[in-house]
């Protein structure tokens, strides 16, 4: 709800749901400005299609599809309405009427009324059906038609519990016609021999029957027990027994068993049913002996929540039938409340004095004995409020609210007094969460006094912070969101004069839930309750303006709250303080470490809110939390010390002023000295120094970036000591933990540097510079591949003044990691970081075509970068992870493109047209393979450089053409990602000569690999290419050559042959190359031949093996000699030492066969081929198969192939 016309909106009676507490609407029928906001629908729009399928019901049911169909559009429509039932209530009765018509029509079929009932059952869960079920006729002609129909069905039909359900309640309807039932009997026969059940005992036995059913229809069966069995006549005969019966059957059931439990279930909802709707005199006598039975029971140590929630409301309902039903005189009243009238501001006092009751004249209590069982019935209400179960805490909080209104105003004090001992650091938080909904109903009903609320009021603020690690996660988010329940029912409940002490309390609690609760639900209810307050009350200070940024909406985005709209709301006054003490107290030293980095970010930002009060107050309280025991409240206090050190000196810095001026020197000694205190706990070891490190390089990384007085301190040799075996050290850390302490590490070295390591402005402390740099080129030689990637990012961190003079020396360490050297492939990772570190290391020397090579990228050094960069373009290293070269590779695409815009942008001339072809093709390479991240990566780049143009890339070749086929607008609007937008676009290149061989190499791993969608636009793509080529001879032959030159080059590498040859097999399966087969021994074919034969030679890999058979089976095509050749190296095959590969290539040569008819010219030859295929076992033994292939060889015409024999030995 806004706040936009709120002098306009008057809020009535509540209306909040125990499960969705954010969701509260507040949407009263009055209240037609909310209900335009917040109620999508406006009417029953469907209307003319529901009567329409009502009607066709009689025409369908017997189609099980259309009926499903049908039902399915049916509970589709009317669960719309399921917010909002109240827009059905003007087409109940014809709907009813509709489906009631069908039902009673002597010519609808069984089936047909069981869906007329299921389409009944649909309507009654959305309208509900108390508001329903009066809509049934219930005339005296009624009764025994639905009685009968009830009796004729089969409670065990799990098909049609709908149709017994609507019975039931239709049933229950007609029970209410005021003429006694036994006039309904007419005369009974007094033959023996004929039988006939009074309809009174009828339908209580039928009663008693569907209350022991384990479908819905027992709900039904209790709701008709209530309306049948408090009828005057029925009481009088067989209410006794049936309260006997329903005792009896509590009694003597186990609920070990299924059926115990659903005859439980059934007994105890028919008691709370009639105690609820029955009259109190005629259950007075009998609510004793039904406790004491319940009592002897224990329904409270049962297993079953639904059985515990049905005795705590059996229980409430007997401690209400004992008490006198009557409005307590001394309960509160708040009179009047009207939103218009709390902003009022200035009419407000007279007329709350107007309205407000006068207590002190309210007359005694009316004297009268409490009966002892009311004890026991609070009693296990109380209890009911701790149960571990949700529905029975609720239960019991509405039971207590309602007992309570009965009491006199000591005793129900006594009971608000015991509420409050479930508010005790000793109770789990189950009984925190049912304290919290017993005093929410106490406060809606006027019975929590305000003398009270200097009691409550506290422990509510400290309900709203409530939570508690259990193992790996929390309990309170309820208590926290039930808390926000009770601010919610107070705003409503109270004269804003009664809360006015409290204002301050609450509403900085609500907000501090509002912004920082790690709960999304628990953020949106205290927003929720936040706004009622505001509205209802009308003294939260700054209300409009809190609600405005802090609405519904807004809170549900966790960052959002911690680092913008807290600082906005800390902007006042009143809600400064409390929320820093919050983040101190409670969220630094959080369970998770999302909040605590949070946290201690939101702190940084509110620092210049309270810069005075953080330098004073937080930053000693922080201090000696940082070097505590507890390990999450270390890590938390030392990042929130660095955060507000370093804010500090932002606000410093605006006033020319030095941030020592805000820190006290036990302050300043107190951060510099956390380090020490730290190592010499040995703190950095285990589990703890993967907080403790990354904490302290942050804070070593803030203090520098200060500037604190530390020069030529000890601390400082203690701080580089940490950042050195950090580096060297990772592989000690979890695999989580690994990055966070790398990347903390590397940020603190490169703040540590240029502040502490500067003689003066660019110039290095020669001594510090030999050391870092020399230890870190030599650590680039570890066979530890983590201790090579965190020195190599090192090297990349360093300031200029540390690599002037050192700047071959790193270049020349950082080309070596990225060689792949024999044995070293599996150090990818650092090879990746090498590849980043490099292009750091000159982006921060900058470039000088004149330079010296040791201080600048200059024309001596610049194409030794390329050519390491353009070589990890070529790692494509594998392990049990996959394709791990990606990684080197998208890393040396980011770094060639740092470096080349910075190089363009001083000294274009360095670039050579060679460097820039090669660099344009590995891009385009990489923008057409197979993984989408990476060839977006490549995509993204590849049209950086080809559209920047202050300073444009120069010798970029085709540049005209490309900018054709990628226009400078299409470069934020192409989806690199998605396949079927990039290669009909990458594939264009393939028409460019000079792009072309390794765009078609990136495109043969798509083309023929495995990811289907992947495969199919880029085989489409390819595809349309050749079609666009195919009368252009000399454009195929060069693409022809292409293949072959790709395939050459690759030979045997199975990463691009395997698929090579599955985009060959497509290509002549869709007749790309119809212009070479007319050609007689076209050296295309006689190359591709070649090196199919080279490739499969010794070869045992399968799936090689059969994309080449594919590939020998497409070249059938080719005439004359080469097909003969082909057909030698198939029949070879079929004697290949795998059986599998025997079967599939017969299968595949018996394919080839139907599919080119002119291989075979005699139809007999052909008929005995086909028929030896595909009757020979090809999975036999070898001397079987082999001669069954050398009869293939002689009716094919091709030369048996004979075995070549191996010499072993030495002849004599």
């Amino acid at each position: 709800m806004r706040f936009d016309n709120i002098a306009n909106i008057t809020l009535l009676d509540p209306v909040f749901t125990k499960q969705h507490l954010a969701m509260e609407g507040v949407c009263n029928a009055e209240e037609s400005d909310v209900m335009s906001q917040t109620c999508v629908l406006s009417e029953f729009s469907e209307c003319a299609e529901v009567r329409a399928v009502i009607s066709s019901l009689p025409d369908i049911h017997h189609d099980l599809v259309c009926r499903e169909n049908t039902f399915e559009k049916f509970v589709v429509t009317m669960d719309r309405y399921q917010e909002q039932p109240h827009l059905l209530d003007r087409h109940l009765e014809w709907m009813l009427n509709m489906l009631l018509e069908i039902i009673r029509s002597e010519k609808s079929p069984p089936l047909l009324v069981h869906l007329c009932f299921k389409f009944l059952y649909v309507i009654s869960k959305v309208r509900g059906y108390k508001v329903f079920m009066q809509l049934f006729p219930h005339e005296v002609s009624d009764v025994q038609p639905v009685l009968d129909l009830l009796c004729r069905q089969d409670p065990k039909d799990t098909e049609t519990w709908e149709t017994r359900y609507i019975l039931l309640l239709w049933l229950s309807m007609t029970c209410l016609i005021p003429f006694d039932l036994s006039r309904l009997d007419g005369h009974l026969s007094t033959d023996p021999e004929v039988k006939r059940e009074p309809v009174m005992d009828r339908i209580l036995s039928v009663a008693k029957s569907f209350l022991g059913v384990s479908d819905k229809s027992r709900d039904a069966a209790s709701v008709l027990v209530s309306k049948f069995v408090t009828r005057p006549d029925v009481k009088q005969k067989h209410l006794g027994n049936f309260l006997d019966w329903c005792l009896t059957t509590i009694s003597q059931t186990s609920e070990v068993t299924m059926e115990g439990t659903v005859a439980l279930d059934g007994a105890l909802q028919s008691l709370a049913q009639l105690f609820k709707h029955g009259k109190r005199d005629d259950f007075l006598q009998y609510a004793p002996t039904v406790l004491q039975c319940l009592n002897q029971k224990r329904i409270t140590d049962s297993n079953q929540a639904t059985l515990r929630k049905l005795g705590v409301k059996v229980v409430q309902r007997l401690g209400l039938t004992s008490l006198k039903p009557r409005l307590a005189k001394w309960r509160y009243q708040r009179g009047c409340r009207s939103l218009a009238m709390n902003l009022a501001q200035s009419a407000i006092t007279e007329s709350v004095e107007a309205t407000k009751p006068d207590l002190s004249f309210v007359s005694q209590e009316e004297d009268y004995d409490i009966p002892e069982d009311v004890e026991n019935v609070i009693e296990q209400l109380l209890v009911g409020l701790k149960d571990k179960e949700t529905i029975v805490r609720w239960s019991s909080a509405k039971g207590i609210g309602r007992v309570t209104g009965r009491l006199p105003k000591e005793l129900a004090d006594d009971v608000v007094g015991s509420v409050l001992e479930c508010f005790s650091f000793q109770e789990t938080d189950n009984a925190w969460h049912g304290g919290c909904l017993a005093l929410a109903e106490l406060g809606r009903r006027g019975l929590l006094l305000p003398s009270r609320l200097s009691d409550v009021v506290p422990l509510i603020v400290k309900a709203l912070t409530y939570d508690e690690k259990r193992g790996a996660c929390s309990l309170g988010s309820n208590v926290r969101d039930a808390a926000c329940y009770v601010c919610w029912a107070f705003a409503r409940a109270y004269d804003p004069t009664e809360l006015e002490p409290y204002v301050n309390q609450i509403a900085s609690a609500l907000v501090i839930t509002t912004l920082f609760d790690r709960n999304i639900t628990c953020r949106k209810a205290a927003s929720a309750a936040f706004q009622e307050n505001v509205g209802r009350q009308g003294t939260f200070p700054h209300g409009i303006d809190i609600v405005t940024a802090a609405d519904y909406f807004t809170v549900g985005n966790l960052n959002n709250c911690y680092l913008t709209i807290s600082v906005y709301v800390a902007g006042f006054e009143e809600y400064t303080k409390p929320l820093i003490d919050h983040l101190v107290t409670m969220k630094v030293n959080h369970w998770d470490g999302v909040i605590r980095e949070l946290a201690t970010k939101a702190l940084h930002n509110l620092t210049l809110r309270a810069p005075d009060y953080m330098a004073n107050s937080v930053l000693p309280q922080l201090l000696p939390m940082a070097t505590g025991m507890d390990l999450h409240t270390r890590h938390g206090a030392i990042l929130a010390c660095a955060e507000i050190t370093h804010a500090l000196y932002k606000l410093a810095t605006q006033d020319n002023r030095s941030v020592t001026d805000f820190l006290s020197s036990d302050t300043i000694e107190g951060l510099k000295g956390i380090h020490q205190k730290l190592s010499d706990r040995r703190q950095y070891r285990g589990f703890g120094g993967e907080l403790m490190r990354p904490a302290v390089c942050a804070l070593i990384e803030k203090l520098s970036l200060s500037k604190m007085p530390f020069k030529d301190d000890p601390v400082i040799t203690g701080w580089q000591w940490l950042i050195d075996d950090s580096l060297k050290n990772l592989q000690m850390f979890s695999t989580g933990a690994r990055q966070g302490v790398q990347d903390a590490a590397v940020s603190a070295l490169a703040a540590l540097c240029r502040q502490y390591y500067q003689i003066e402005i660019g110039v290095a402390d020669v001594k510090m510079q030999e050391e870092l740099v020399g230890q870190y080129l030599s650590a680039l030689g570890s066979p530890v591949v983590l201790t090579r990637c965190g020195c190599a990012l090192a090297l990349g961190a360093l300031p200029p003044f540390m690599i002037h003079g050192k700047l071959q020396q790193i270049l020349h360490g950082l080309q070596a990691v990225c060689r792949v050297a024999p044995k070293q492939e599996s150090l990818t990772e650092a090879r990746r970081d090498a590849a980043t570190a490099m292009s750091q290391v000159c982006v921060a020397v900058g470039v000088r075509a004149r330079g010296s090579p040791d201080r600048v990228l200059c024309e001596d050094n610049v194409r030794a970068v390329y050519e390491a960069l353009l070589g990890c373009m070529n790692d494509y290293s594998t392990d049990s992870r996959g394709d791990v070269g990606v990684w080197v590779r998208a890393a040396a695409m980011s770094s060639i493109m740092d470096v080349t815009l910075m190089v363009v942008a001083s000294a274009p001339e360095l670039l050579s047209s060679d460097l820039v072809q090669r660099m344009m093709c590995c891009f385009a390479q990489q923008a057409a393979e197979k993984i989408d991240r990476y060839r977006a990566h490549a995509g993204t780049i590849f049209l950086r450089l080809l559209h920047s143009l202050e300073p444009a890339v120069p010798y970029i070749p085709h540049r005209e053409e490309l900018l054709s086929i990628f226009p400078p607008e299409m470069g934020n609007s192409l989806n690199w990602n998605a396949a079927s937008q990039a290669y009909p676009h990458i594939t264009q290149l393939l028409g460019l000569h000079q792009y072309q061989y390794h765009t078609l190499l990136g495109l043969t791993v798509s083309v023929g690999g495995l990811t289907e969608s992947t495969v199919r636009f880029s085989s489409q793509s390819l595809f349309e290419f050749l079609k666009s080529i195919q009368q252009d001879a000399a454009a195929l032959q060069q693409f022809g050559d292409t293949v072959l030159a790709i395939f050459r080059d690759h030979l045997r590498n199975d990463r691009v042959s395997v698929p090579l040859l599955k985009m060959v097999d497509q290509l002549l399966a869709n007749g790309c190359f119809d212009l070479f087969i007319s050609e007689e021994s076209h050296p295309f074919s006689v190359e591709l031949l070649s090196l199919c034969k080279e490739e499969i030679k010794r070869s045992k890999e399968v799936q090689k093996l059969l994309s080449c058979i594919a590939v020998f089976c497409g070249m059938v095509q080719f005439q004359g000699d080469m097909r003969k050749k082909v057909l030698v190296q198939l029949l070879m095959l079929l004697c290949h030492p795998f059986p599998v590969i025997r079967k599939a290539t017969a299968s595949q040569v018996y394919e080839m066969l139907l599919t080119y008819d002119d291989v075979i010219g005699d139809e007999q030859v052909l008929a005995d081929v086909m028929a030896s295929l595909s009757d020979t076992n090809w999975e036999s033994d070898i001397a079987t198969v082999r001669a069954h292939r050398n009869q293939l060889c002689d009716w094919l015409g091709v030369p048996r192939p004979t075995l070549v024999v191996k010499v072993t030995g030495l002849s004599h």
